[in-house]
């Protein structure tokens, strides 16, 4: 399972759910991730909605496995739902 993480600097949320990755990462052996500072590889919330498939307002937007599964909030609820016992 890989997930990728767009984010930026000074976000609570991305600050969030990076922290969850990384505690998944150390938990589970089919786990791993990537964070992306939109604003170091300057990248721009057109350019995420281009892949997101519908406008971005936030980040972090978070995928698994190339599929779309939101922000923080959301990214916490499925780890919750699929990824703890």
């Amino acid at each position: 399972m890989y997930t990728v993480i767009f984010g930026r600097s000074g976000c609570p949320y991305c600050v969030r759910a990076k922290q969850i990755a990384e505690q998944l990462k150390d938990q589970r052996q089919d786990f791993d991730f990537r964070y992306i500072d939109i604003h170091e590889e300057g990248i721009s919330k057109a350019d995420l909605e281009k892949t997101v498939g519908k406008p971005v307002l936030t980040v972090p937007q978070i995928f698994i496995d190339k599929e779309h599964i939101g922000g923080c909030n959301e990214f916490e609820n499925y780890v919750r739902q699929n990824l703890t016992h």
